[in-house]
């Protein structure tokens, strides 16, 4: 489906016009409808909203707890009250929740370093980011919280290394695309089971489509509130509900602190910008300020990134000392719209021309500076679509996905020339989206066979998305006979398993046997490494 929008309308036109579709497009569930744009409730003024301890004996904390980016003194602590999760407001009328929380140094609480209060607001689904400042670099955290004489389940978390810190190493995950009727998240169990400091999920958190009545391979009937793509706020709230209940992926994000960043379908398939593949511009912009507020309140995320409107802060850095700069990306809010609806295409002059943009003007320098200021160990791009050049065609002629950096090829120039030029070593991106694994070297040009290789991509499938799969593809094998700069495929689920230090990077691609079942196996299908000092990918 061609996009219907079109680059005639300013930004300010556009919000008006989005706010004066708004009553007329959203009919959602709730009081909440039309919130994103606003930012409050109407008739609700919160600031001196009732505070209530609810008294239903119903469980408060359905939906678990997390943390997220974590900082040398500092961490987010998250947790949202819904005893039913499936009714507006998570069931609790709209009012302010007091709610206690404690951060100790040991799992017993005996020893609580941090405590104190933080108000559940409706507006925000009683949904509570604690910002925990004044702790130490690099320790273990034990986090929980208590509404009345309900506790909440227990996390555990790592702050950052000091900047002048260097580890001896860093353990991390890489996951993507876990749409919930696909499968069982096998892979969040494996993370949970492992000693992991910190979790990139690099979109796809939830799916906007259809959920089948019957759930898919899961089996049973699923709410009635998801029977649609979401629209409002509140079908978006719904719609992480479903994904959130799952217990695997409770465990994973009570098991090491996250840091997240959204792709297309936490909005809408495909989407670019201002961009839709199914609405008109005003319209859409109210889709995408509902999607990213229920996206925001949902995630382990600071104030820092709450949306305002249909715009969210969301690029951002992630230092661990010495040993590793993490630079997370946004690459739907800001880029040009895609070419040819995303398919796989010869590349073209409207994929090539150079004013295109994946990441926008202002990300880009502000990519470029950052990685070009430090001087870690390694220099790593945490971002959602992939970096190398793909080609799917046999023989003479290319055909290349359009919403991949592929369509955007100026842009990839741009970033791995600005790299290169700045003398930026030891370069690792870690990508998701594609529903495959990959391991490839990075070049300075794809295009030609002697230019230099600048650094590794680590690709990871994803957690259910697409369903079993399988070791080994046809399609699989005609992109590595295509693409030498491509040393690994597999089409299976699951995430990569990562061990940083100061001499390599070992990935492990850690593989779901099946996930039509809840009862499969996760094991390593492939490890690979890159040493500092050599960029480019090598079997382990």
């Amino acid at each position: 489906m061609k996009s219907t929008t079109r680059g005639s309308l300013s930004r300010r036109d556009e919000l008006q016009a989005a706010t004066a579709t708004r009553r007329r497009f959203l009919t959602g569930t709730g009081a909440s409808a039309g919130l994103a744009l606003t930012g409050a409730l109407s008739g609700l003024h919160t600031s001196s909203a009732e505070a209530r301890t609810p008294s239903t004996s119903d469980n408060l904390f359905t939906l678990g707890v997390a943390s997220g980016d974590p900082l040398p003194h500092a961490v987010v602590i998250w947790t949202r009250l819904a005893p039913q999760p499936f009714e507006p407001y998570g069931g609790l009328d709209p009012v302010n929740v007091p709610v206690q929380w404690q951060v100790s140094e040991d799992e017993q609480f005996r020893r609580i370093v941090r405590s104190g209060e933080a108000m559940a607001r409706p507006e925000y689904a009683h949904s509570v980011h604690v910002d925990v400042q004044g702790l130490r670099p690099w320790r273990h955290y034990f986090y929980r919280f208590r509404v009345g004489s309900q506790v909440s389940p227990t996390g555990r978390t790592r702050t950052a290394p000091r900047g002048v810190q260097r580890p001896d190493a860093i353990r991390l995950a890489v996951a993507s695309c876990q749409k919930w009727d696909d499968g069982f998240y096998l892979a969040h169990r494996d993370i949970a089971e492992r000693d992991h400091d910190l979790v990139f999920f690099v979109g796809d958190y939830i799916y906007e489509s259809h959920i089948k009545p019957e759930g898919g391979v899961r089996g049973g009937a699923r709410p009635d509130v998801v029977d649609r793509e979401p629209m409002t706020l509140d079908e978006y709230r719904f719609r992480y509900t479903v994904h959130k209940m799952d217990p695997d992926l409770q465990a994973a994000h009570a098991s090491a602190a996250w840091v997240v960043t959204l792709d297309d379908h936490e909005v809408e398939d495909n989407w670019a910008s201002r961009h839709s593949q199914k609405l008109e511009t005003p319209e859409f912009m109210v889709r995408r300020a509902n999607a990213l507020r229920a996206y925001w309140e949902h995630m382990p995320l600071r104030t820092a990134q709450l949306p305002r409107g249909p715009e969210m802060p969301l690029y951002r850095q992630v230092r661990y000392g010495q040993l590793a700069n993490f630079l997370v990306l946004d690459t739907r809010q800001h880029r040009s719209p895609i070419v040819a609806d995303g398919d796989w295409v010869a590349p073209n002059e409207e994929s090539a021309d150079p004013g295109r943009t994946i990441t926008g003007d202002a990300q880009e320098q502000w990519l470029l500076d950052r990685a070009g200021r430090s001087n870690p160990v390694w220099t790593v791009l945490v971002q959602q679509v992939v970096m190398a050049h793909l080609d799917k065609l046999a023989g003479p002629g290319e055909l290349s996905p359009m919403s991949t950096w592929d369509g955007y090829s100026a842009s990839r120039d741009r970033v791995l020339g600005g790299l290169t030029d700045r003398d930026v070593d030891n370069l690792v991106v870690l990508t998701g989206d594609i529903h495959q694994n990959f391991a490839s070297d990075l070049k300075r040009d794809f295009y030609d066979p002697d230019s230099p290789v600048i650094g590794a991509e680590f690709i990871t499938t994803s957690i259910s998305s697409k369903g079993d799969g399988q070791d080994e593809t046809q399609w699989g094998q005609t992109i590595l006979g295509e693409c030498p700069h491509l040393k690994f495929h597999n089409d299976q689920r699951g995430y990569i398993s990562c061990l940083v230090t100061p001499e390599q990077w070992f990935a492990d691609y850690r593989v779901a046997e099946r996930v039509s079942t809840n009862t499969g196996t996760v094991t390593s299908r492939a490890e690979f490494v890159t040493e500092a000092g050599d960029p480019g990918v090598l079997p382990a």
